[in-house]
C-alpha cells in the first residue's frame, strides 16, 4: 500500500461539531474549535486496588490549552462570534485565562484577562501572553476580578466568557456525553474539583440530559471537593480571603454556587473540604502510581476519592469516575516538592556506568 493509499483515522473534530445534536449550534454558528474534548478516560488500577472500586479518570489536561475550559470556551466563542462580539473579556485564575486566549485570537478578535496580581501560575500566566490577550493583574482576588469583568460587560461593548455565561457549563455538559459513550451508561459516583461550581454544575447537566434521552440508567451522585481553605460551598458563606496551593480553585464566591447547590440536590451529591497537605499527597500518588500528571487542584479529585473510600461511602465494586482539569505542565513546581516540603534534587553520579548500575541497584548481567 503507498502513502496515497492509506486512509487517516477519523480526526476528533470538537466537541460543537461532535455533539451539535445536543447543543444550541446552527447553521448561524461560527464553529470556533482548536479540536477540544476527546480526552482519555483512563483506568486507573492503582486507585481502584486502593479503593476496591472501578476507578477512572478524565483527563481533561489533555485538552488543547492543558485544561477543560476549553470545553465551554469553544461554545462561549463561538456565539460569542455569532453575536458580533469583536472583544471578549474574562476574570481567571489562570486557566481560563489561557483559553480565552487561543480560542479569541483563532477567532481574530480580542481578548482581555483580567487576574489576580501575584496569584497566577506561570504556565497559565505565559500562555495567556503567548496567545496575545491583553492581560490586566488587578490588586485584589479572583472574586473582585469577576465582578469588574461583569461590570465591564454590562457596560461596555465586550463579552463576558466566564461561566456565569450559560454557554460555558452547555460546552463543559459535554464532558459527561463522553464518559457515557465509554462506559456504555453513567458512573455510580462522579467526583470533581470545584472552584467556581461551574464544572460541577456542568457534568450534571450532561448526566441528566443523558438519563432523560434514556442513553444511560442512572444518575451518578456528584461529590465535588474544594480546598479547606477555600471552601465557600462547604462553609456555606463567601469566604473573603481564600488561601489554598491549588490556584485553579482558590475562589471565596462561586459564580455558579446556586446551580451547583441544585446540582447536589437532584444527584443526591456532597461537597467536602480537603487540605492542601492532602492534596499534596494526592498529587504525588497520581503521578508516582497512576502516571497521570495534574495541577494540585486537579489532585483534589483523587483526594477526595481516598477520603470518601476509607469512610464507606465509596462502596467496593462502584464505578467511580474523577475529572482532573488541568495538566501537571499548568503548574510544574509542586512536583518538585518533597511532603516536608524540601525541593527536590537530582542524584549527580559520574561518567561511570558502574556508579550508574550501583545507584540503580542493577546487577551486572
Amino acid at each position: 500500500m503507498t502513502s496515497n493509499e492509506i486512509r487517516p483515522s477519523r480526526q476528533w473534530r470538537g466537541v460543537l461539531h461532535e455533539y451539535a445534536d445536543r447543543l444550541d449550534v446552527t447553521d448561524a454558528t461560527p464553529v470556533i474549535t482548536l479540536g477540544e474534548g476527546g480526552t482519555p478516560l483512563i483506568p486507573a488500577a492503582a486507585l481502584s486496588a486502593r479503593t476496591g472500586a472501578n476507578v477512572f479518570v478524565k483527563y481533561e489536561g489533555m485538552n488543547p490549552t492543558g485544561s477543560f475550559k476549553d470545553r465551554g470556551m469553544t461554545m462561549a466563542i463561538s456565539k460569542a462570534v455569532e453575536h458580533g462580539a469583536k472583544a471578549v473579556i474574562c476574570a481567571s485564575t489562570g486557566n481560563t485565562s489561557a483559553s480565552a486566549a487561543a480560542y479569541a485570537t483563532h477567532a481574530g478578535i480580542t481578548a482581555a484577562v483580567l487576574v489576580p496580581e501575584g496569584k497566577i501560575a506561570m504556565g497559565k500566566l505565559s500562555q495567556a501572553i503567548a496567545h496575545d490577550a491583553r492581560l490586566l493583574q488587578v490588586r485584589g482576588n479572583f472574586d473582585d476580578c469577576l465582578d469588574l469583568a461583569r461590570e465591564l460587560a454590562n457596560n461596555y461593548p465586550v463579552h463576558l466568557v466566564n461561566s456565569v455565561n450559560n454557554d460555558r457549563i452547555e460546552g463543559q455538559k459535554t464532558g459527561a456525553f463522553e464518559v457515557v459513550e465509554v462506559l456504555r451508561d453513567a458512573p455510580d459516583f462522579h467526583i470533581v474539583p470545584v472552584g467556581n461550581a461551574g464544572n460541577y454544575t456542568a457534568y450534571h447537566r450532561g448526566y441528566r440530559e443523558e438519563l432523560d434521552r434514556g442513553a444511560t440508567t442512572k444518575l451518578p451522585r456528584m461529590f465535588g471537593f474544594q480546598a479547606a481553605g477555600s471552601a465557600p460551598i462547604v462553609v456555606g458563606h463567601v469566604v473573603k480571603d481564600p488561601d489554598t496551593i491549588a490556584s485553579a480553585i482558590r475562589i471565596g464566591n462561586p459564580a455558579s454556587w446556586q446551580l451547583a447547590i441544585a446540582a447536589r440536590e437532584d444527584s443526591d451529591g456532597y461537597f467536602g473540604a480537603i487540605d492542601d497537605t492532602r492534596i499534596l499527597e494526592a498529587h504525588r500518588i497520581l503521578s508516582a502510581e497512576v502516571g497521570i500528571f495534574v495541577e494540585p487542584a486537579s489532585a483534589i479529585s483523587v483526594a477526595g476519592l481516598l477520603e470518601q473510600a476509607d469512610a464507606g461511602v465509596i462502596t467496593p465494586g462502584s464505578t467511580v469516575v474523577l475529572t482532573v482539569t488541568g495538566h501537571g505542565l499548568k503548574d510544574p513546581q509542586w512536583a518538585l516538592r518533597t511532603a516536608d516540603g524540601s525541593d527536590v534534587q537530582p542524584e549527580s553520579v559520574g561518567v561511570d556506568p558502574v556508579e550508574i548500575a550501583d545507584v540503580l541497584g542493577l546487577a551486572a548481567a
